[in-house]
């Protein structure tokens, strides 16, 4: 999975299907929950005949409310072939195949679990057997219409979930699917009116069932920024505890942790997500590739802790477990996935290591890259080889990587599944050509490009996760301006830096080194104390840990 590629949702499957032969009871509606340990639990009462087919149906909602999507699919079809014709599954199934957070819609596939049921909506609703599952049907009969585009369909999709969760009151799943509609609306660009709406929706379930996943987990997505993310914290403690097997649980939690500068949460956090996505590909007979979404964060939320040798080890270790899976691996599905996993985590991975580490010239630049063919994920490349080689002096490769850069953003065209890839890919341009500028001895012309490149994120709505534009602007405009000796301004644009990146290390760096030349000593002192704070298991050669230290210590 991928939502906007650059901060791709790439979770490993973690399949768990429930085997069990199907039991007939008396009674219409079922409503007795299945076994769901490790993934919490929820009522979803069907027209289900068969208790086994509703077990299988309950878990497959609390995956589908996990984005467990590929385990949630499964599972739902697990309680069609126990069940033949068993409506809320087929609904289930195509609704594994909208991923509205990652703006993501696979329409061919919803149409083909549709279809299970009948050629027509007309013949598929005829199938239902309350008016209540006759609307679950008709909302997601929206979504793979075909009529208009993906974003007039999502809009109307909402109001049909808001008019259900406004029929049924007391369906809570009614409720939480119109809170992710309501996400999802936003075509991948958070609207925070939305957003906060969709966070109270889901509060008030989890007050009802504060086992449910699904509301911790809209919850939080509707809180996952630093302005509003500490009215998320309930959650985000909570749903590692409701939902234990699963990987996404396990990382979501810690989109709340970043908005928050939570570094020691957020590592531990995805250690969890990645141990329990590997146990599970282990017991699949899978390899166990630390190449994925959850592993970004956890190099990400190493450095910030100044832990960098285990954060290169984690590239490494995602270098040589891609390379080796990939030489096993036989043409299919599989192996594709594999390859667009290993292909878009490495270069960010490698990225993240080069910026964080600040090793112009080390490991991580030296890194030989498979061949990459996601464009987003190429321009952040192209990017951080740039930036490395102007750190370092060599002007030459600099100007030909901000030369590709420059085509790139010549040639682009908007991508509808990543809203604000056109105006990253700027910043990324921009940035570069002001670091190259300053190294060149134009810093005032580099200062003017990266004040720009500034406010063009700040006109961009914000986007959860490790800075996507890998080296946040407003970080890179500080240091030019405290090379420039304007350390007042320094100190604004690493407080701009910190209000987007709550507790940065570099950011953090960056202010405090601005207070003291400005002569802001006690505040100086301040920054840095709270910075050795988050060094407390920093490796001993982290770059400027001594500095912190001697500014730290007693006199």
């Amino acid at each position: 999975m991928n939502p906007g590629t650059l901060r791709g949702m790439r979770v490993a499957a973690i399949l768990v299907l429930l085997v069990a032969s199907a039991m007939p009871v008396a009674a219409h509606q079922v409503t007795t929950a299945a076994p769901t340990a490790g993934l919490g639990s929820l009522e979803f009462p069907t027209s289900a005949k068969s208790a086994n087919a509703q077990q299988a149906f309950v878990r497959a909602s609390l995956l589908l409310h996990l984005f467990e999507y590929d385990d949630a699919a499964l599972a739902f079809q697990q309680a069609q072939s126990l069940e033949p014709d068993f409506v809320m599954a087929v609904w289930g199934e195509a609704m594994t195949h909208n991923h509205p957070l990652w703006n993501q819609l696979d329409e061919k596939a919803g149409r083909q679990a549709l279809a299970k049921l009948g050629k027509t909506p007309e013949e598929r609703a005829a199938k239902a057997k309350t008016t209540r599952e006759r609307d679950y049907l008709a909302a997601v009969e929206i979504l793979y219409s075909g009529e208009g585009n993906k974003q007039d369909r999502d809009l109307r999709y909402d109001a049909a979930m808001q008019k259900m969760a406004a029929r049924y009151a007391d369906d809570d799943q009614a409720q939480l699917f119109h809170a992710l509609a309501l996400l999802g609306r936003s075509e991948g660009v958070r609207n925070v009116p939305d957003y906060l709406r969709a966070a109270e929706i889901s509060r008030r379930i989890f007050e009802k069932n504060p086992q449910n996943p699904g509301a911790a987990h809209y919850w939080i997505h509707g809180m996952d920024d630093p302005e509003h993310a500490q009215g998320a914290i309930e959650p985000a403690r909570a749903l590692s505890k409701i939902a234990p097997d699963a990987g996404h649980a396990q990382h979501m939690t810690s989109h709340i942790f970043i908005a928050l500068g939570l570094w020691d949460d957020l590592v531990k956090a995805n250690v969890e997500a990645a141990r329990v996505v590997n146990e599970h590909a282990r017991k699949q007979g899978k390899p166990q590739v630390s190449c994925f979404h959850y592993n970004e964060w956890l190099e990400y939320g190493y450095y910030q802790q100044g832990r960098q040798r285990e954060a290169g080890e984690l590239l490494l270790a995602c270098k040589r477990e891609g390379e080796a899976a990939l030489a096993v691996s036989t043409p299919g599905k599989e192996r594709d996935r594999l390859v667009a996993r290993f292909e878009g985590s490495l270069p960010i991975m490698r990225a993240t290591a080069v910026i964080e580490s600040q090793d112009w010239n080390g490991a991580a630049v030296q890194l030989v890259m498979p061949e990459i063919h996601d464009a987003n994920v190429l321009a952040v490349d192209r990017f951080v080889q740039g930036y490395a080689a102007a750190q370092r002096g060599d002007l030459v490769r600099a100007r030909s990587a901000l030369e590709q850069l420059h085509a790139q953003v010549a040639a682009a065209k908007p991508d509808s599944e990543f809203p604000q890839a056109l105006d990253y890919l700027h910043i990324l341009h921009d940035d570069l050509a002001g670091l190259v500028a300053a190294k060149s001895g134009e810093l005032e012309q580099g200062i003017v490009l990266v004040r720009g490149s500034a406010k063009r994120l700040d006109a961009m709505a914000f986007d959860f996760g490790p800075p996507v534009v890998v080296k946040p602007p407003h970080e890179l405009l500080g240091e030019l301006l405290l090379a420039a000796k304007r350390p007042g301004e320094a100190a604004d644009a690493f407080t701009r830096s910190l209000q987007l990146a709550p507790l940065r290390a570099q950011s953090l760096l960056g202010l405090a080194r601005a207070q003291q030349a400005n002569g802001a000593s006690t505040a100086a002192s301040a920054t840095y104390r709270q910075l050795l704070a988050i060094w407390h298991a920093a490796d001993a050669d982290v770059p400027s840990l001594g500095e912190v230290r001697d500014q730290t210590a007693s006199p």
